[in-house]
């Protein structure tokens, strides 16, 4: 008689990000999850995340693990299939000269670069870079992670590479390698499952640089390149880079002589008149909206000591971005952040619960060190200013603070017609605060957004190093992606600065602090409008609104009364509010048609000939900037229908 022993199975179970509970058997890997749920899933799983941390599609999964499948739609998925391509493209130097030395490849906001040692390139080259890249995507290339024992063991693998060397000595945790092929580079991941996966790359540009940023070091090449899991992706990237060429707003700022850049400062904008007059109505519509919302305005000092920015945490974990100075035997620095400042300002004071949640705003110019090579236009600079806010609050605000923060952001977003996403991002590895306050930062955000029913994506580990934020993500006209706003909720600098308020017991408690943007650098969002409106600003926001030409000196005078009458504010206006309009005369000697051609290189948006005609009929007809001529119309229909315009922040033309 035999004994038939039953043969089990035994099985995991994991919880994926929709809540539901998933059964899989034991030794399962994330593949084997991702083919279970591929229905569910809006585009090809590219790793994942698993208990908060980023891991491979391969990694084996564990009973009890909270998951989410990463796809290319999200951040952290675009990061790692950038960095997967980063080390494409170093294999693929390699085969062609194999002498380099590769030293680091990231992603970066949009593709990627690597930087090499003893690599000198032709123009030609980067096309034989790239035809050798295809050659490797199209080869079942699978990839596959290393983990070293100890750093003796990685030095014996990149022992002939003086940069991964430098790496691994100043390393202390668990050293990882990424193998694909006859490749092998240090690397602590996650990466794509195969190179397959990459459909289409596109080589970008060269450029030097110096190993960690130091020209004291060895120069290296630097190649750019950008790829996608689709070929329309990369036609789209494409089309879109041409068109950002021809509304590049360095170019257009020269061109409409909105502001410059000079040797003496780099990376410190100089504006000119007509960019301060869109400066100043940037400014003018937040703080209407800051009115509507209960916000008080303040303004702090621009050099502060450095025992309040330790006190603050940012000379611990932000010191290497700051510009400091020596002052009669004491350090100061200048500010790169206002909160500090607001710290001191409410510490002034002696608040009530009834007097919270109090909304502190202040347009603070601010000073970040930028390596030389990062600074870009308007987009990256070294002096700018931020639309800050600093909202003080008892726990039971968080919610409804944070909703009317992103209710307020989509507000000031709409009037320019701009779309956004959000996105949330949690505790960075580098960070001040207890488990417990992040948490319940977290969980705060996090419950605000659900109830917001705005879309949002997770950013693990890239919040603030005080505390967790929200983004806000804006899309241009021709659909690039810019992070402007931010909420970030922070229960750490209340606590360092020894903020309380009166409770309705009769004790003293800290209040729960809120750091806000919506503009973000205004210096920067200046620079998305520009390239966003391609020049062509709204009548409300636009340097020159309204311009008369004469035809003969007769008629200067007919053209001085039409810019008192259409400049000066009609106090009876629109809804009882004057509205003044920006109006120039040219009395040029030049032609007609070259001041009228020269008025629509200069975008004013609407255009007016004056001639016997006009001096005589008390009529006038607009030429529009894109050409087109209107009616005539009296000069009372015509201001009526423009302050109309201004009024409303109307995007588009009345007529």
């Amino acid at each position: 008689m035999s004994i038939l022993k039953e043969k089990t199975t035994s099985s995991i179970n994991v919880r994926i990000e929709d809540g539901s509970q998933l059964s899989l058997e034991a030794g399962a890997s994330g593949r084997d999850l991702a083919q279970k749920i591929q229905n569910k899933l809006p585009a090809t799983p590219l790793a994942l995340r698993v208990n908060g941390k980023l891991r491979d599609l391969n990694a084996k999964l564990e009973d009890g693990s909270e998951i989410s499948v990463i796809t290319f739609l999200d951040s952290e998925g675009k990061k790692i299939f950038w960095h997967t391509s980063a080390h494409i493209l170093a294999q693929a130097v390699l085969r062609l000269f194999p002498q380099a030395k590769p030293s680091i490849g990231p992603a970066i906001e949009e593709g990627f670069f690597y930087d090499f040692g003893d690599l000198i390139l032709e123009e030609t080259d980067l096309e034989r870079i790239e035809d050798e890249i295809n050659k490797l995507c199209q080869e079942k290339i699978s990839i596959e992670r290393i983990e070293y024992k100890d750093s003796k063991e990685a030095c014996e693998v990149f022992k002939n590479n003086p940069f991964k060397m430098a790496i691994i000595e100043g390393k202390e945790e668990t050293l990882s390698a990424y193998r694909q092929g006859d490749f092998v580079d240090l690397c602590s991941g996650p990466h794509l499952p195969n190179l397959k996966m990459v459909r289409s790359f596109k080589l970008l540009k060269t450029s030097g640089a110096y190993w960690r940023g130091d020209a004291k070091n060895a120069q290296l090449t630097r190649i750019y390149g950008i790829s996608f899991p689709e070929k329309k992706m990369l036609k789209d990237y494409l089309h879109r880079q041409e068109e950002a060429k021809k509304r590049d707003h360095r170019i257009l700022g020269s061109k409409l002589g909105l502001f410059s850049f000079h040797e003496e400062g780099p990376g410190t904008p100089f504006f000119h008149p007509r960019g301060m007059i869109i400066w100043n109505q940037l400014l003018s519509l937040m703080r209407r909206f800051h009115e509507k919302e209960d916000y008080l305005e303040i303004k702090t000092p621009i050099m502060l000591s450095q025992e309040l920015w330790a006190k603050s945490g940012h000379w611990q974990n932000y010191s290497e971005h700051m510009y400091s100075v020596e002052l009669e035997n004491k350090q100061f620095a200048i500010k790169p952040m206002n909160c500090p400042g607001c710290m001191l300002y409410y510490k002034k004071h002696q608040y009530s619960y009834r007097q919270l949640p109090l909304r502190i705003a202040e347009f603070g110019h601010v000073h970040r060190h930028e390596l030389s090579g990062a600074l870009s236009g308007l987009f990256r600079v070294r002096s700018f200013h931020q639309d800050d806010a600093h909202i003080f609050m008892k726990p039971d605000d968080i919610r409804s603070e944070v909703l009317a923060v992103i209710r307020l952001a989509g507000e000031v977003y709409k009037v320019f017609g701009l779309e956004y996403h959000l996105e949330l991002s949690t505790r960075p590895e580098k960070s001040i605060g207890s488990d417990e306050q992040w948490e319940q930062a977290i969980s705060g955000l996090r419950g605000a957004l659900e109830v917001s029913k705005c879309e949002f994506s997770v950013n693990e580990g890239d919040g603030a190093f005080y505390g967790p934020k929200i983004d806000f993500h804006i899309r241009d006209t021709i659909g690039r992606t810019w992070q402007c706003g931010t909420i970030q909720l922070d229960m750490s600098m209340p606590e360092r600065f020894d903020l309380l308020y009166d409770t309705k017991s009769d004790l003293r408690e800290r209040p729960i602090l809120i750091h806000r943007a919506i503009y973000g650098s205004i210096e920067r969002f200046f620079g998305i409008l520009l390239e966003h409106f391609g020049g062509r600003f709204p009548l409300w926001l636009s340097p020159v609104q309204l311009r008369f030409i004469t035809v003969a000196d007769r008629h200067i005078e007919l053209a001085k009364k039409y810019k008192k009458y259409f400049s000066d504010k009609n106090e009876n206006g629109i809804n009882g509010h004057g509205v003044d309009l920006r109006v120039d005369i040219d009395a040029s000697l030049e032609s007609i048609s070259k001041k009228v051609r020269q008025a629509q290189n200069e975008q004013v948006n609407y255009i007016f000939v004056l001639g016997d005609k006009e001096l005589e009929r008390g009529m006038l007809s607009a030429r529009m900037r894109d050409g087109k001529i209107l009616a005539e119309k009296t000069p009372e229909e015509l201001i009526f229908a423009l302050q109309k315009e201004v009024y409303s922040y109307s995007l588009t033309p009345v007529f």
